[in-house]
């Protein structure tokens, strides 16, 4: 570049101009490309700034446990209690829930599907996720009336819940109504609410309805002993818009398997707090070491990586 040109390079950007780009990467090229551009990038995507927003839920249906306790440490602790949101699936261990519910003091949006959380430790934590406004518990089959109650009475400013079950999983529930009243009882800002497959009757919608006056969608699909008078939503409720019980589109209209893409590399990245920045030869021995989980995001089979929505190898 001249001497008298107006522009700069890219490794002389102010942290925060960096930090906006950064963000707007996915999170494979953030973890495995940005680092080893230069020292000043390697810097930059260790920021908390980078990690208010985190998003693994594809990867966490398809990764082994330990895995998943892995990544989540080490995101988790890079945003250092600036997390706002995170998507994820299949949160296996009371432990790593409540190691998310320990930074979770600027978490707005939480997305914890398919995960085997007990009740009790949701019950327990639920006071570190006050400032929650959007909560996705779907297909947490241990989730009860125990842990809706305690986010009800905790997380004030619950604007969305989003609860649905797969038709399987609640063969041996022979009844939701306990929670629908929880929800009735202690969420009354809730403006979205989906339900789908409960095994929930009138009687509890009703509830529903009269104790959330803001709502404005509530989803009933797959919930087959509710029987609502249309004439009746229209004149008592008519700002809000009522789906199901009938599933128009199938049995699983919300598409409870069409995450579970083919994808057949596991991947990891080593971390160390006391590194400023990754160096070339820190980065080969963790992709080839044995003894390491590995991110493999640009290697393996690019036809499986454009399957999966990321782009080729550079």
């Amino acid at each position: 570049m001249e001497g008298g040109s107006d522009f700069r390079h890219w490794d002389e950007l102010i942290p925060d101009a960096l930090g906006l780009i950064i963000k707007k990467l996915p999170l494979e090229e953030i973890l495995t490309v940005i680092p080893r551009v230069c020292k000043s990038w390697s810097k930059a995507v260790q920021d908390p700034y980078c990690w208010q927003e985190i998003n693994i839920y594809e990867w966490s249906t398809l990764c082994q446990p330990d895995q998943l306790d892995r990544m989540l440490q080490l995101l988790i602790t890079r945003s250092c209690g600036s997390l706002r949101e995170l998507h994820v699936s299949c949160v296996n261990n009371d432990q790593m829930f409540s190691f998310i519910a320990e930074h979770a003091s600027s978490l707005r949006t939480l997305v914890l599907r398919r995960s085997e959380i007990s009740d009790s430790i949701v019950a327990q934590v639920a006071g570190k996720l006050s400032n929650i406004i959007f909560l996705d518990l779907s297909y947490c089959r241990h989730i009860g009336s125990q842990a809706l109650e305690a986010i009800g009475r905790n997380c004030k400013s619950l604007i969305v819940l989003n609860w649905n079950m797969h038709p399987i999983d609640i063969e041996d529930k022979p009844s939701h109504i306990n929670e629908a009243r929880v929800i009735a009882n202690t969420m009354p800002k809730l403006r979205q609410l989906e339900l789908a497959y409960l095994n929930i009757d009138t009687g509890s919608v009703l509830e529903i309805l009269s104790g959330c006056r803001d709502l404005e969608t509530l989803d009933l699909r797959g919930c087959w002993d509710v029987k609502l008078d249309k004439k009746f939503l229209e004149e008592k409720h008519p700002n809000v818009k009522v789906l199901g019980p009938h599933v128009v589109m199938g049995y699983f209209e919300r598409g409870c398997f069409d995450d579970y893409s083919d994808f057949s590399d596991d991947y990891w990245m080593d971390y160390s707090e006391d590194d400023d920045y990754f160096d070339d030869e820190s980065f080969d021995a963790m992709w080839n070491s044995d003894d390491l989980l590995e991110l493999r995001f640009y290697e393996g089979m690019q036809e499986d990586l454009q399957l999966f929505g990321w782009p080729p190898s550079p």
